[in-house]
């Protein structure tokens, strides 16, 4: 999947656009943050997404996860978030994996 990475100066318009435009291609995005300035433009950039995309019938949803990445050597707490259309998107259980199926038991 592909993984755009949001920083405080990303212009949210932008990411809005690369995010509506692989959404469009492979139905789904990641988008990694670190920090709060870098999260408040990615949140900022998935509502304006939701609009470009809105007319041809895909409903935005932001699913959110912690993972641990190295930065030059030092361990840091990321947020990735899965952008994907509400219509497509799996229906994942309290663990994660996908109810019904029977690797998530």
């Amino acid at each position: 999947m592909e993984q755009l990475k949001v920083s405080t100066r990303s212009n949210p318009n932008s990411v809005a656009g690369a995010m509506a435009g692989v959404v469009r291609t492979h139905g789904a995005v990641e988008v990694q943050v670190v920090g709060a300035g870098a999260l408040n433009q990615a949140i900022k950039a998935v509502a304006i997404a939701r609009g470009y995309v809105e007319q041809s019938g895909i409903d935005l949803v932001c699913v959110p996860t912690f993972v641990d990445i190295t930065i030059d050597g030092e361990k840091r707490t990321a947020i990735r978030l899965r952008i994907e259309d509400r219509l497509s998107a799996p229906v994942l259980d309290a663990h994660g994996g996908v109810a019904g199926s029977s690797a998530s038991s």
